[in-house]
């Protein structure tokens, strides 16, 4: 299936192309340019009315959506209606993650996730374990009785997923010496996460092949003068990626602007730590058994702690460029090529450019999102966004 898109206001991941032409060949873009005369045997031409055609949004953290939490609907149909309700945001690819929970709902989920990568489920790259290797004193809203010290066994189920990407997130002063590295080299990218650590414990985790720090800010240790903790750490390492929510609630919009200067460039990536509500009419759900509510845009639990988000990365690219001041083609790389550099995918996906998966997103004027293509597949003619 050969399809062009004309017309479009094109950002490639470096520059900004006017009244340009993308041609798609399958899954994979096949030429980006103005050159029209190359534009033959197509099966389907579309006018994009000079919309901003931008890489696919790329969300590492997606606890759920649609209505639907994965860790109760660890079935192919939740993972389905979680991943629909993102595109509709922009999202072409991401983790679905599974918060802290007992082991037969970490390998269900697992075996699910593994089962929409063999059927090809649009937009799923893999899976994202957020616990339950975490430190207790830095919970959130993990359930406390759920948090647990690895169990033998544990590296074998954690990289069992072998197709695509496998995400864990887990406190590094609580596992053993060796943990970290054991699990890089079985396939799996370590993050640090809800840690009450020191900047001595990340200097031995970075050795061993620790790459991410999960939510920036939230969940961890912070930066004071004589003891640099899980931020300081963080900042200073320049090879290190970090995930950011921008929703104006989880993190002041001033201490983001001072951690991206900070920070390497490339480094800091767009999350959005959603729950069931995105995507939804429902204004609450159930986390172990208790209710947590969506008010003002915040997801909070009944004595006000944050769980989750209510945010979509579209309105996640809209506040890093409102609320931080960050450029446009900027917000738009922390929510695409950054995350796919950070998942070792910065060759495939992050950009529109030739050989690249056709992975993109129509934005209007406002930022909001018209349409979605999900490598090369059109979401919304074919229905996968309704």
């Amino acid at each position: 299936m050969r399809s062009v898109l004309i017309n479009a206001r094109v950002f490639t991941g470096e520059e900004w192309l006017e009244e340009a032409t993308v041609l798609i060949d399958n899954d994979r873009i096949q030429y980006v340019g103005r050159n029209t005369e190359l534009l033959t045997g197509v099966d389907q031409t579309r006018d994009l009315e000079n919309g901003c055609l931008v890489p696919g949004f790329i969300d590492v953290q997606v606890n759920g959506g649609g209505g639907a939490l994965l860790n109760k609907e660890t079935s192919l149909e939740g993972i389905r209606t979680i991943a629909r309700a993102h595109r509709k945001y922009g999202t072409t690819g991401m983790l679905p993650t599974l918060i802290t929970d007992d082991q037969e709902v970490m390998v269900k989920a697992i075996a699910t996730v593994k089962e929409a990568l063999s059927q090809q489920e649009p937009g799923i790259l893999g899976i994202h374990l957020e616990g339950p290797y975490l430190n207790q004193n830095r919970k959130g809203v993990h359930q406390e009785e759920k948090i647990r010290s690895m169990e033998e066994g544990a590296t074998a189920l954690l990289s069992s997923l072998k197709q695509g990407i496998t995400l864990v997130t887990l406190a590094p002063e609580k596992n053993a010496s060796g943990t970290i590295k054991e699990l890089v080299q079985a396939g799996v990218i370590v993050a640090a996460g809800h840690t009450a650590g020191g900047y001595e414990d990340y200097q031995q985790a970075f050795a061993e092949g620790l790459s991410c720090f999960t939510h920036l800010f939230n969940a961890m240790t912070p930066m004071n003068s004589r003891e640099p903790g899980a931020v300081g750490a963080a900042l200073e390492h320049k090879d290190s990626w970090c995930g950011l929510i921008v929703d104006g609630f989880h993190v002041h919009p001033a201490t983001l602007k001072v951690a991206i200067r900070a920070k390497q460039r490339g480094k800091m990536m767009l999350v959005t730590d959603a729950m069931p509500t995105v995507g939804s009419e429902v204004d609450f759900f159930e986390l172990y058994g208790q209710k947590i509510f969506s008010c003002n845009g915040r997801c909070i639990t009944d004595d006000g702690v944050l769980a989750g988000a209510h945010l979509d990365m579209a309105t996640a690219v809209r506040n890093t460029v409102e609320m931080l001041d960050i450029p446009h083609d900027e917000a738009l790389r922390m929510a695409s090529l950054y995350p796919a550099q950070f998942l070792g995918l910065g060759k495939e996906y992050g950009m529109i450019k030739e050989g690249y998966k056709a992975s993109m997103v129509l934005l209007d004027e406002g930022g909001y999102v018209r349409d979605s293509w999900v490598e090369g597949r059109d979401m919304a003619a074919d229905g996968f966004s309704e």
